[in-house]
């Protein structure tokens, strides 16, 4: 790896320094920060306004704001995302930490698409597949999506009466049942599958996240009975959570934490 650049490095930190607050900064406040001298700040911020990534506040001498470069550069970075590839680019990552099969998937309607997926080294037998379509209300990944729509939209996918699929005898089949367990997906944060499309694999998974906020995808770890146990399905949880985070962040969504 090669030699970072300390003006660089300066530069960047004080952009960053942007992403907190109400956005806008003057050099004292970056002085007393990243507690730089206060020649250099001047020079760096004088640069980075002379670039246009930092722009002059109207009405406030002495402050500034991000400019308009920062957002090219960003949306140019979003043109070229592609959520499959940073999905399978995660889900390996996820998948060798903890040895076990890992999916990314998206809603269409009341089906969940596999759109990412990194298979365990031990031998397990799953219904799941890159491509394929699975009831959401019979996944981890699916409830976690449902969870996150709006009551209305539920609705219309699921009215009351509707029976439901079942792929196990633990799939959930009554639309009652199901938004109890939704809401309780909502307070937690995170889904569980108890064998409710395998009856040989219990999963957990964690909602994916785009630059706005919304829920886009969800991120599954998926584990066989014969290794399942509530320690064990507790560590999955924090490893979904953080590998959900982490495409959310390729994403460009910034966690308010």
């Amino acid at each position: 790896m090669g030699r970072l650049v300390p003006a660089v490095t300066r530069a960047l930190d004080i952009l960053e320094l942007f992403l907190d607050g109400d956005g806008t900064l003057s050099a004292p406040d970056i002085v007393r920060r990243l507690q730089l001298p206060r020649t250099t700040v001047h020079e760096l911020v004088t640069t980075l306004a002379a670039r246009k990534y930092i722009v002059p506040v109207a009405g406030q001498p002495g402050r500034y704001r991000l400019g308009v470069r920062p957002y090219q550069l960003g949306a140019r970075y979003a043109e070229h995302l592609d959520l499959a590839a940073e999905g399978q680019q995660v889900a390996r990552s996820v998948a060798e930490t903890c040895d076990e099969t890992v999916h990314v998937a998206i809603l269409e309607d009341t089906d969940v698409i596999y759109i990412a997926k990194v298979d365990s080294t031990h031998a397990v037998r799953m219904v799941s597949a890159a491509g394929r379509k699975l009831p959401a209300h019979c996944t981890s990944v699916g409830k976690m999506l449902l969870a996150s729509l709006p009551e209305p939209q539920l609705a219309a996918r699921f009215p009351d009466g509707t029976e439901l699929t079942a792929m196990t005898p633990n799939s959930i089949t009554e639309p009652a049942a199901l938004r109890e367990a939704l809401a309780d997906i909502r307070e937690r944060g995170i889904a569980v599958e108890n064998r409710e499309s395998n009856p040989d694999v219990s999963c957990v998974a964690a909602p994916v996240r785009d630059r706005t906020g919304r829920v886009v995808a969800a991120l599954s770890i998926s584990v066989p009975m014969i290794r399942w146990s509530e320690e064990r399905r507790a560590e999955l949880e924090e490893l979904a959570v953080k590998g959900a985070a982490d495409l959310s962040e390729r994403l460009g969504h910034r966690s308010a934490s």
